[in-house]
């Protein structure tokens, strides 16, 4: 079984930016997500909307 040091549950815009600095700290990382990377902000929330305005 691979061990981590992180786990970050949701990869919206706070979970990726969790991970990336654990990352750039040395940590080794996993994220888990239901669906789509960025969460729902990035998939059909905040940006998908704006894209029709």
């Amino acid at each position: 079984m691979t061990e981590y040091d992180v786990i970050v549950i949701g990869a919206g815009p706070g979970g990726y930016v969790c991970a990336i600095r654990a990352a750039q700290l040395g940590k080794k990382i996993a994220i888990i997500e239901r669906e789509f990377l960025g969460g729902v902000c990035l998939n059909v929330g905040c940006i998908p909307s704006k894209a029709l305005l």
